[in-house]
């Protein structure tokens, strides 16, 4: 039958079964990476079984309380603080966890407490003092810091007032 054909019908027949055997190729090509994507997401939801079966295991434990950072050497910089927790089957209840107190922060409102502060009151002539009124504006992990807080320092010098006589005292 072969012989019946012309040469461009052989020719044609030539360029279709080339393209077959390539479709075919590509066929099998797409076929295995399909299968290798199927097995790598197959794997990946068999890792996440385990540790969802591992999160499950922790909800017995209560939530980690933190007590405050306490400085190493002084009243700031790097420190530890202690974390509790309750749970019956919980094999860790108490962990230490390293912390750092920053050295800018005002201390006397908690060194876990930072505030922005507005400027200066007009100074209090009966007290001698000035005020200022800080917003909380960022807390560190845990921390139990008031809203607001108000400082106080001395006025300072206050100017005295010179009395100056217009002219020769009259009697």
């Amino acid at each position: 039958m072969s012989s019946c054909r012309t040469p461009q019908l052989q020719k044609k027949y030539a360029e279709l079964v080339f393209i077959q055997r390539m479709t075919g190729q590509k066929l099998w090509t797409q076929v295995a990476v399909l299968a290798l994507l199927v097995l790598t997401v197959m794997a990946a939801e068999g890792g996440k079984v385990e540790k969802q079966g591992k999160k499950e295991r922790k909800s017995d434990c209560g939530d980690w309380l933190w007590s405050v950072c306490v400085a190493i050497e002084g009243d700031c910089g790097l420190g530890t603080r202690e974390g509790t927790r309750t749970g019956i089957d919980c094999k860790q209840t108490i962990k230490t966890q390293r912390c750092k107190i920053p050295c800018n922060w005002k201390k006397k409102f908690g060194g876990e407490c930072k505030y922005v502060f507005r400027d200066w009151g007009e100074c209090d002539l009966a007290t001698g003092k000035k005020n200022r009124t800080g917003i909380l504006k960022r807390a560190l992990m845990d921390a139990t810091c008031a809203a607001t807080v108000t400082a106080t320092k001395p006025c300072g010098k206050i100017p005295k007032i010179k009395l100056q006589a217009l002219g020769p005292p009259v009697i």
